[in-house]
């Protein structure tokens, strides 16, 4: 039995073909669908909501939570998760089931190699490499040169430092973030010190399953530093569009959908 490992350094042996697959990622979620094995995801977390397929299968928990009836009838031959905040999740499920832990994206090209590796160990190699092709095409660096600052609603605002796949892109399209420099995935956000930064755009992401207005973006801003940046007076503000996650998904639609849209709104302001 072929023995693959994964982000913990831990063997985990896997048989092909895979039937009965949870993922507990919903950019896993999403890359499953796309590479062929739809039909083999029997459970998912109540927050894969990519590809709308996804949203008829089992839900068995959440991002750290999983309902143990369901996993041990469902009977899974491979549980995937990611590192991170999913490691305590990995740690628990790892004692009763064969789980495989994929590393969090730190730059686009992780995003790239995420899907490869997922490839890998479902034993379909030649359609994650078609996929990572058709996503390595929207990725190209543009001369943007603009400062630019995210924002998401994590349960308050959130923005992202230089351990972000969020900001590695942003910084590879042209663009400089107030926090490209800070040690950390994410953090809270000093509007004071953003302001000072001064950004030419600004990009709001509202809460999952919410989103959030342009026009309810600037009254959240007017009372704050922000109502003195660029971005702000020349209403270079721009909301995500629907209400799933949209930066906050390192799955193939972040090349897809969110890639696209960035350079559509830069085009806007030339």
């Amino acid at each position: 039995m072929p023995q693959y490992i994964d982000f913990r350094g831990r063997k985990v042996e896997i048989t092909f073909p895979l039937e009965r697959i949870i993922s507990l990622n919903p950019s896993i979620t999403e890359t499953l669908f796309m590479i062929g094995l739809g039909d083999s995801v029997k459970g998912v977390s109540a927050f894969c909501r990519r590809p709308p397929e996804a949203e008829s299968v089992r839900k068995i928990g959440s991002y750290s939570t999983y309902n143990e009836n369901i996993v041990d009838e469902i009977s899974p031959e491979l549980i995937l998760t990611v590192s991170g905040y999913q490691d305590p999740l990995t740690e628990k499920l790892s004692h009763k089931y064969s789980v495989f832990q994929i590393e969090l994206p730190s730059t686009p090209f992780g995003i790239l190699d995420m899907v490869n590796r997922i490839g890998v160990v479902t034993g379909k190699i030649k359609e994650s490499q078609e996929l990572q092709r058709r996503m390595a095409e929207e990725l190209y660096p543009l001369n943007a040169r603009k400062r630019a600052y995210l924002e998401i609603d994590l349960g308050g605002p959130v923005t992202f430092g230089s351990e972000s796949y969020i900001i590695s892109t942003l910084n590879f399209l042209g663009l400089e973030t107030p926090y490209d420099n800070a040690p950390s995935e994410w953090l809270k956000p000093d509007y004071d010190i953003v302001a000072g930064f001064d950004p030419e755009i600004i990009f709001m992401e509202g809460k999952m399953f919410r989103g959030i207005s342009k026009e309810d973006t600037v009254k959240m801003l007017r009372d704050t530093p922000m109502r003195e940046t660029t971005a702000f007076k020349k209403d270079h503000i721009f909301t995500t569009p629907g209400k799933l996650d949209f930066f906050a998904h390192h799955g193939p639609d972040f090349f897809f959908s969110v890639i696209p849209w960035v350079r559509k709104c830069l085009n806007s302001l030339k």
